[in-house]
């Protein structure tokens, strides 16, 4: 595996680079963010250990721009820091960083935390074939274009939102947002067994319809609690099972299929609902235009506390520039002025 080093120190560089070169890993090293950027465009380095403070564009700006492109695989991020305190982390988590070294960098710690990037790294495969199962799900759909991409970048961005709140921080952790982004794609893994006449009706569903409809939320439930009874303990199919079962449950009780209400539903349900609707919201399909962002977030607001979580709309306002920036680079459609 190759590993890019981004320091403007150059003794630190020279460190960093002697002890994993010892270890046996391919090192390619950059001075400053911009010139690291190129380097990762490049699709050659999996794993950053970056500086925080540097000339040009820092670590935190860096990690943001990584998570920004568009990438054909996961690049693992972990920034080297002399900032401890928790406000700092919670800085770099929300930026997209996996992980933090404290300096001065101990090599067994270092050695430790790459090794622990590497077994993550080496889930990809896993997390292509889960990807794929989503695709295939949303293969029957033709009119949802992106809309697996766009959820589960939502999903991320209101989970690292959420990391920094003191409610949720003992939930919320770097794996707790890999997870969501990961198992999000299989919110409608359900609509495998919806009838093509109700799936795939062009135009408003009929009431009797709609009622077949909600049932792909208990049938995704059911075929990962399948899983599950086989794998009791992957964290990924719980995660997975609690999106499908509980996205379309409200905060008020009165959702689907289960009727759970407030903190009955997991948050992973909770976040995953409002990403689905902002996403549903903002698509065209073809018994509607797809609206603005400003009325999007209109309706989303109107429906805090009974159909979304409170903390969770205020995750979505606070990040407005990131769900527009994903939007765009998603984008499929024109919409209608607000």
């Amino acid at each position: 595996m190759q590993i890019l080093i981004v320091d403007d120190n150059k003794i630190q560089l020279i460190a960093l680079r002697n002890v994993l070169v010892k270890s046996g890993y391919e090192v390619v090293t950059a001075s400053n963010g911009l010139e690291a950027l190129e380097i990762v465009r490049g699709g050659l380095c999996q794993l950053v250990i970056s500086d925080w403070e540097m000339p040009v564009m820092d670590g935190i700006e860096l990690c943001r721009a990584v998570r920004s492109e568009d990438l054909a695989g996961y690049v693992y991020f972990i920034l080297l820091t002399g900032r401890n305190l928790l406000e700092e982390k919670v800085k770099g988590l929300r930026a997209g960083a996996d992980d933090f070294i404290s300096k001065p960098f101990d090599p067994s710690e270092l050695l430790a935390r790459i090794q622990t990037a590497e077994r993550i790294l080496s889930m990809e495969t896993r997390d292509v074939a889960i990807f794929a199962m989503a695709k295939l799900a949303e293969s029957r759909d033709p009119e949802t274009g992106a809309h697996l991409e766009r959820v589960r970048s939502y999903s991320r961005t209101l989970a690292q939102h959420l990391a920094g709140l003191e409610k949720f921080r003992d939930q919320v952790d770097a794996e707790y947002i890999r997870l969501i982004y990961l198992t999000s794609p299989l919110h409608d893994i359900g609509k495998v067994g919806i009838p093509d006449c109700v799936l795939l009706k062009p135009g408003r569903l009929s009431d009797s319809e709609f009622e077949i409809m909600k049932e792909h939320a208990a049938m995704g439930a059911q075929t990962l609690d399948a899983a599950l009874r086989r794998f009791p303990n992957v964290k990924f199919l719980q995660m997975a099972r609690d999106i499908a079962a509980t996205h379309h449950e409200r905060f008020d009780g009165a959702g689907y299929p289960a009727r759970l209400a407030g903190e009955q539903i997991p948050l992973c349900g909770r976040i995953v609902a409002v990403a689905d609707v902002y996403d549903a919201l903002t698509s065209r399909r073809v018994y509607k235009n797809a609206f603005s962002h400003d009325i999007a977030k209109s309706i989303i607001l109107k429906d805090s506390g009974s159909h979304f979580d409170p903390d969770v709309v205020e995750a979505f306002i606070q990040s407005e520039a990131a769900f527009r920036a994903i939007w765009s680079k998603f984008s499929e459609s024109q919409v209608i002025a607000a």
